[in-house]
C-alpha cells in the first residue's frame, strides 16, 4: 500500500510508569548521597523534581500517513528507528506502508523499515 507521509513536530511525553520512575530516581539519589537515613521524603522530592523536568523536555517523535483519505499518526522511538530522520520523505511522497494491529511499518527510502505505534486516526 502506497501512502503520502509527513513528520508533525515532536510531542511532549511523561514515562510509562511515572511512580516507578520517581522510585528508581529517589534510590539513586539515596545512595549518591552517602546513604543518609531520614531524608526519604526529601530525596522522594527531588526525585519527583528531576523526573518532571526530565520529562518536560523529552520528546516523542511520528509520522503522519495519509491513505485513502485517512491519516495514521504513528509515534517512533528516534534511538530504535535505525538511523531514521524526519524529512526523508518529501511532502506528499509516495510511500510503501504495512499496518499490523497497532504498528504502522514504513519502507523507507533505503528500504529500511520504520515501526511505529499508531496513536491517532484521522479520517
Amino acid at each position: 500500500m502506497n501512502a503520502a507521509a509527513r513528520t508533525p513536530n515532536p510531542w511532549p511525553t511523561m514515562p510509562a510508569d511515572q511512580h516507578e520512575a520517581v522510585r528508581r530516581r529517589a534510590e539513586e539519589i539515596y545512595i549518591r548521597n552517602g546513604r543518609v537515613p531520614g531524608r526519604d521524603l526529601e530525596n522522594w522530592a527531588q526525585a519527583e523534581q528531576e523526573i518532571a523536568r526530565e520529562s518536560s523536555q523529552a520528546r516523542r517523535t511520528a509520522i503522519i500517513v495519509k491513505v485513502n483519505g485517512t491519516e495514521y499518526i504513528g509515534e517512533y522511538n528516534p534511538a530504535l528507528s535505525d538511523g531514521y530522520l524526519p524529512g526523508e520523505f518529501g511532502p506528499g511522497a509516495s510511500v510503501p506502508v504495512r499496518f499490523h494491529g497497532d504498528k504502522m511499518l514504513v519502507k523507507r527510502p533505503n528500504g529500511k523499515i520504520l515501526e511505529t505505534t499508531i496513536v491517532k486516526k484521522i479520517g
